[in-house]
């Protein structure tokens, strides 16, 4: 199997064990450093060219490693979690877990399995993953925030919440912070209003529009019965979360915008907006989170990494019901899921090909369920997506439905 180096990474360290078909040469502690990193490095160009290492994908943990075979252009084999405790479990019924048990025992059954090398991607694939995910990190603190927001109006001045029925605006932020409960708008003329309006907020505003938000919120302060006081804690709260989500919504903006710029240096990045249902936003969250397709061989290794294979379970007279696997990447998954959705939601702006497959299998002598049928919509968009990058062609609905047919 030639010489396999294996590390057993963990916070700020690996145990590190050199194999030989089965004969250990060496092992030790590598710590992540600077001099840790160098000394690793001197000890592999005494080892043979072809020498392979490998290790677990432990999150944020195994990044230095990972950058350290990058920068020094070594070959290497990131293991998936999931498929690293199946091969540490072959051959042996014991739960015995330790860092030096497990840095042998990566290397002694590398022969064993098929463990391909990773590919690196080019930079630009990175950068548009990790904009992709701290957008979606944005995303989750704006929901949550937006819950705090909710508990704290509801005992100030509920009435506020109408100025965000369907969706988060700078206007009603603004309201909320200069007004988050009615006493202070009655206090307030409605010409004050009117101007603090116009002054505070960071969206262009409109005299007449700044006065028609100056009545409605003057009209709420008169029909709401507050079960706190202007001075309570709970107002303190009102305003320190409406602050909060300005700034959520203001850097969800400046990353989204960065984001689409360095998708848009992709070829695939127009491919994909040519698809109708596909925005500049879930273009570059799709790249963000598939990375460079070129690097699978086929569609059903895309299904794979997303996680929408399909599990078959067996045994004897008993046949479960397939369901999808879910052991991919659940952020691309989701982020395919609402492609699906949008496709269907704005299905009258263009004809789509999913859309309709979509209610073929919903229209069937056995119409399937609507979450079976978005499913089977994102492996066929996942695999017209695919041949479409390969073959660098944009979206065109009459070929998509002559192949269909």
């Amino acid at each position: 199997m030639g010489i396999v180096m294996a590390l057993d990474v963990s916070m700020g360290k690996s145990y590190k064990v050199v194999y030989d078909d089965q004969q250990c040469l060496s092992e030790g502690e590598v710590i992540h450093s600077q001099a840790g990193f160098q000394e690793l490095l001197d000890e592999i160009h005494t080892l043979p060219e072809d020498m392979m290492l490998v290790f677990e994908s432990t999150g944020v943990y195994s990044k230095p490693v990972e950058t350290f075979c990058q920068k020094n252009q070594l070959r290497y084999c990131l293991l998936n979690p999931l498929a690293a405790k199946k091969q540490l479990e072959q051959g042996t019924l014991r739960s015995w877990k330790t860092d030096k048990h497990d840095a042998h025992k990566l290397a002694q059954v590398h022969q064993q399995n098929d463990r391909p090398e990773k590919i690196h991607q080019p930079d630009i694939y990175h950068e548009i993953r990790d904009l992709s995910r701290f957008y979606q990190e944005i995303e989750e603190d704006i929901k949550r925030t937006r819950m705090y927001l909710h508990n704290a109006l509801q005992l100030s001045f509920p009435e506020l919440e109408k100025f965000f029925s369907s969706r988060v605006t700078p206007y009603a932020l603004t309201l909320i912070d200069l007004f988050p409960h009615p006493e202070l708008v009655l206090q307030t003329s409605k010409t004050k209003i009117k101007n603090l309006l116009m002054k505070s907020t960071t969206k262009r505003i409109s005299e007449n529009r700044a006065k028609q938000k100056a009545s409605e919120i003057i009209e709420y302060a008169k029909e709401s019965y507050p079960t706190v006081s202007s001075t309570s804690v709970q107002t303190q709260k009102v305003q320190y979360y409406a602050r909060q989500l300005l700034q959520l919504l203001e850097e969800k903006e400046k990353v989204s915008k960065q984001m689409i710029e360095k998708a848009k240096t992709l070829f695939e990045f127009e491919i994909l907006t040519s698809f109708p249902g596909i925005g500049e936003i879930s273009a570059a969250l799709f790249i963000g989170e598939i990375g460079d397709l070129s690097r699978f061989s086929d569609h059903k290794k895309v299904n794979a990494f997303i996680g929408i294979d399909i599990r078959r379970y067996q045994s004897g007279k008993y046949a479960g019901q397939d369901h999808i696997n879910k052991r991919g990447n659940p952020k691309g998954r989701k982020i395919l899921y609402f492609i699906v959705r949008n496709m269907i939601r704005q299905q009258k702006a263009a004809p789509n090909h999913i859309v309709g497959y979509y209610y073929k299998l919903k229209e069937q002598p056995h119409p399937k369920k609507d979450k079976v049928a978005v499913v089977a919509c994102m492996n066929k968009l996942l695999k017209c997506i695919y041949s479409m990058v390969r073959n660098n062609t944009k979206y065109d609905y009459s070929h998509t439905v002559s192949m269909d047919q």
